[in-house]
């Protein structure tokens, strides 16, 4: 096997559902997110975990993706979040995955796909509402009317409405009432489709950063994505949390490592990599690890990734390669051998230096993207 991989850590994973779990009203459901392959952890592995700690619903951004779960036997409700195309509309209902719709010509196209179901239920959909963050829904004021049309088809039935906060991560006073603003729009939208007779089903809002931090919008289901994977959504971090009188202990799911290959002496005056960013300006050892933006570890990530070795840190120089990193280990270092195991990052308890989180705010991104860069080429070891 392949000495670059990473270690998936199924108890950790289940220990944060759990401790999200902790935070919801009794009769709130819980729709766990593992798209993007369970956010680069497996989403399978994800999904068995969270039907095992009792999630309702899981969430997928694809059909093949729900698919893959159906084929692996997990049973739980599938939410699809992001819109469907109509090639993807047999899988759906072949899978009995729930959609999200908003329109009339997306509502009578899958009022038709779902003509041709095998059993005598309508397909469950839900009604997406647009309260803020411009990607998909309809607008608040048109809800009533969408529901309508919704309930007066004879294949599809609305199950559930959803909206999606666009800065619930932000803890800034102009973003938490923009989030307020969002949550009241969605809940006007809920009332007007009361108000029409329908029942709107089940009503959800509340991402990671929500959940967690805002009990009062968490509804009849809250949808954690990140939190479940061990890391806090942007500034919603544990001390925010533990100020705000919120206990919420996460434990990194993955590990990315690998193992140092070579050990190379430079010179004074040596250069490392493309575009010889990097020049040696001592005499120092340099150490070759397999693993390259192709793995997921980006070019972006040097200078400033610190690479552990046998629970020190050390810095990659040099532009990071397709396949390939080097880190300065400095000259005659006893502690780092070659075949030794260098760890990229993961939970801080297991001797990494950088977790995601870490890399993520040394580069401006989020630990989202992090964990999902983490190629289909590298091996996932479940521990």
């Amino acid at each position: 096997m392949r000495c670059t991989k990473a270690l998936i850590f199924k108890e950790n994973l289940k220990h944060n559902i759990l401790a999200v779990k902790k935070l919801l009203k009794p009769d709130t459901k819980i729709c766990c997110a593992v798209k993007a392959d369970g956010y680069g952890c497996g989403a399978v592995l994800a999904a068995r975990t969270a039907q095992e700690c009792g999630a309702d619903y899981l969430a997928v951004a694809t059909a093949d993706e729900a698919a893959e779960l159906r084929k692996n036997g997990i049973t739980a409700h599938i939410l699809l979040l992001s819109l469907c195309t109509k090639q993807e509309f047999p899988k759906l209902i072949e899978n009995n995955v729930t959609p999200l719709i908003f329109d009339s010509e997306m509502i009578q196209a899958y009022n038709k796909a779902a003509a041709q179901k095998k059993t005598q239920e309508k397909q469950p959909v839900f009604l997406a509402i647009d309260t803020g963050m411009g990607r998909i829904g309809c607008l608040p004021d048109e809800a009533a009317a969408v529901a309508q049309e919704i309930s007066e088809c004879s294949n599809i039935a609305l199950s559930g409405v959803i909206t999606h906060f666009a800065v619930a991560d932000s803890i800034t006073k102009e973003n938490r009432l923009y989030t307020e603003e969002q949550f009241d729009r969605f809940m006007k939208a809920v009332h007007s489709i009361e108000a029409a007779g329908i029942n709107p089903g089940i009503r959800t809002c509340a991402n990671s950063a929500a959940a967690v931090s805002l009990p009062q919008m968490q509804l009849d289901m809250v949808r954690p994505g990140i939190v479940i994977y061990g890391y806090y959504p942007d500034a919603v971090t544990e001390k925010y949390l533990a100020e705000n009188g919120i206990n919420l202990s996460l434990k990194p799911v993955m590990q990315l490592e690998t193992e140092v290959a070579a050990i190379r002496r430079f010179t004074p005056g040596r250069s490392v990599s493309y575009g010889r960013t990097w020049t040696s300006s001592t005499e120092t050892d340099v150490a070759v690890l397999p693993i390259g933006y192709a793995d997921g570890l980006l070019r972006r990530n040097s200078p400033g990734l610190l690479v552990t070795i046998n629970g020190r840190p050390y810095p990659v120089i040099g532009r990071i390669c397709m396949d390939q990193c080097m880190v300065d280990i400095g000259l005659n270092n006893p502690d780092v051998k070659r075949w030794d195991k260098a760890v990229i990052f993961g939970p801080k308890e297991s001797g990494a230096v950088m977790d995601a989180s870490d890399i993520a705010e040394m580069t401006g991104t989020i630990s989202y993207e992090i964990m999902t860069a983490v190629s289909k080429r590298v091996p996932r070891i479940i521990q």
